[in-house]
């Protein structure tokens, strides 16, 4: 790195204590900050009369930070469209001394960085869950400061580089809402005039009951709700499992979280799967490959037509008060087109997936560039 000027927090920062003054009937976002840099976003709007604590309001361009959270990357720059929200004395804001000196953007980026990250864990201190950052000790946190004209630069690259990664996600969610769509609108036509068949006669339960010995291993898996897939939960010994019946599982199963259900957590067991079991609270069926696919069910249980089908078969209130019935989950009639048909909504099922895969690493790598950019430029943030 360049020789950059050591300069103090503290004379760069001010402390901003403007008491916010409320009127009863109006409303004011509250503010909160993500972690890791992610954003000083509102997290709801109150009304005047409503709150009750001494609030604090808050300018654009402050830099605020969360006490608690400073360590784990809870600071950033309060945007534009937050001026004048309201915070708690849990939220120190800071006003820049001279914008001359420190340009705001500058900051904004610098707080991102992991080594501004480490600096307020040094300036924070406490037990375990009351951890806490010391506003002395971070105002007097030093940082390796350039020149006007070099911040500037900086700013200008780092916000280029941020707008081709947003150029990069906005052009792959494009793709994959175009695929997406093209999958809805051949499903609808692979239905249009299918019959109408039981999942008893076409993707029968299955149950594969697992003895349970004390000494055992036992793997589970889990299903993500909104068809996100499976994952895979810490192994529970056998004492663990205690009475709780497991029940094995193969790839190709078509699996139902019988509790979350209704909000889409249906998967197909794959390959990656094997050796893992489910509780009872797991519906495992079997498509029968002479009338359909575990793909194709899938896809329809994911629709709106299939989990409004699915939450009438879960009766209950909300939460895990819905549960699946397998008598109802058997009874529920799915279309079942010829099975030419179904196979070639698969492979172009398929393809879209191993789009999708595909676009999961660009999206990786591209997540991976800023915080790259951010650790070359700020490699030395402390002198």
């Amino acid at each position: 790195m360049k020789a950059w000027q050591a300069v103090a927090l503290g004379n760069l920062l001010q402390r901003s204590d403007e008491a916010a003054v409320l009127a009863p009937h109006a409303e004011y976002h509250e503010v909160t900050i993500k972690l890791w840099g992610k954003g000083v976003v509102s997290r709801g709007k109150v009304r005047g009369s409503d709150v009750v604590s001494v609030r604090r309001a808050v300018r654009a361009n402050q830099l605020i930070l969360s006490k608690i959270d400073a360590r784990n990357g809870a600071i950033g720059l309060v945007p534009p469209e937050l001026d004048g929200a309201i915070v708690s004395n849990d939220f120190p804001s800071f006003d820049f001394r001279d914008v001359l000196q420190c340009d705001p953007a500058f900051m904004g980026w610098l707080v991102r960085s992991t080594p501004f990250v480490e600096l307020c864990k040094a300036a924070s201190e406490g037990t375990t869950n009351r951890v806490r950052i010391k506003e002395d000790r971070f105002l007097a946190k030093q940082i390796a400061l350039p020149s006007h004209a070099e911040q500037k630069a900086l700013v200008a690259r780092l916000d280029a580089l941020a707008g081709k990664t947003r150029q990069v996600e906005a052009h792959l969610d494009a793709v994959e809402r175009d695929a997406d769509h093209l999958l809805a609108l051949r499903f609808r036509n692979a239905i249009a005039s299918a019959p109408m068949r039981p999942m008893v006669e076409i993707a029968p339960l299955v149950r594969r009951e697992q003895p349970v010995a004390l000494d055992g291993s036992y793997p589970e898996l889990g299903i993500r709700s909104f068809g996100k897939g499976t994952f895979h939960k810490p192994p529970l010994s056998g004492a663990e499992v205690g009475t709780k019946r497991l029940y094995s599982i193969e790839p190709g199963d078509l699996l139902f979280s019988n509790v979350f259900a209704w909000e889409g957590a249906i998967a197909i067991a794959q390959a990656g799967d094997v050796g893992r079991f489910g509780s009872h609270r797991f519906i495992t069926c079997r498509a029968d490959p002479t009338h359909t696919s575990a793909e194709f069910l899938r896809y329809y249980f994911l629709t709106d037509d299939g989990l409004l089908k699915i939450g009438e078969a879960s009766p209950g209130g909300a939460g895990r008060n819905r549960t699946l019935g397998l008598e109802k989950l058997m009874a529920l009639a799915v279309p079942v087109p010829p099975l030419a048909v179904q196979q070639s909504f698969d492979r172009l099922q398929a393809k879209v997936a191993a789009l999708k895969a595909k676009h999961a690493a660009i999206r990786a790598a591209n997540a991976a560039l800023l915080p790259a950019a951010l650790e070359r430029v700020f490699s030395s943030t402390t002198p």
